[in-house]
């Protein structure tokens, strides 16, 4: 019997591994730091090891021994590199392709197993979801079919990881971007778009575009420290 590891983060990832590994075939298990994804490989040799939505750097070493599977939020080669579905709404995308690669040494430059389509309205959180729940099936489908991947093609389109200062919303937006603004970093782990005035910082979640006229959304006043 196959073993299978899925490294990943976030509670609902681990909700999902539950939800779904007990109906599928093999020995399964679930790391969520670089020190357990290493613990484990000291124990299990596993077929594959899934990445969704893993926050570090795999050393090359574990791509080469294993098939290191991880997933992104873009149709490459275009969008490889960091923060992909923040990009990707900054640019006007409505929706994506979610690509399943095999890891190498480049980020974001392995072959492609397959690509499924992805909706990109609602906060990141709810994206992550839905994305969360075509991982689980594109895992499946490459447990039971073992795709050979093939190597990427067309002209590479890099985009660069951005930084938590960069969550300041720009002056002079319309309401539609500061919506888009709000709701690509309303997820869990991420700083949320922010203005300042007068001595406080103002965090902007759940929001809602009633209108080109209004928005509302939930606002957590802080003071700013000097």
């Amino acid at each position: 019997m196959s073993t299978y590891i899925v490294a990943s983060v976030g509670a609902w990832n681990r909700e999902y591994f539950n939800q779904q590994t007990y109906q599928l075939d093999g020995d399964w298990y679930f790391c969520s730091t670089p020190e357990d994804l290493e613990h484990l490989l000291g124990i299990h040799n596993p077929r594959y090891i899934f990445f969704p939505h893993w926050r570090w750097i795999v050393p090359e070493k574990t791509t080469l021994d294993y098939e290191c599977v991880c997933f992104h939020m873009t149709d490459v080669p275009y969008g490889r590199g960091g923060s992909p579905l923040q990009n990707l709404i900054l640019r006007g995308h409505k929706t994506t392709r979610l690509s399943a690669l095999r890891m190498v040494k480049e980020a974001d430059a392995g072959p492609v197993y397959c690509k499924h389509p992805l909706d990109l309205s609602g906060s990141a959180q709810t994206i992550y979801q839905r994305s969360t729940e075509q991982i689980w099936s594109i895992i499946g489908y490459i447990i039971q079919h073992q795709p050979e991947a093939i190597e990427q093609s067309g002209k590479v389109v890099s985009f660069a990881r951005r930084k938590p200062a960069q969550s300041r919303i720009p002056k002079e937006l319309e309401l539609v971007k500061i919506y888009d603004y709000i709701r690509m970093l309303d997820a869990e782990g991420y700083p949320h778009a922010f203005m300042e005035a007068d001595g406080y910082r103002l965090s902007f979640t759940e929001a809602k575009l009633e209108n080109s006229q209004q928005l509302s959304a939930t606002v957590v006043i802080e003071l700013v420290k000097e």
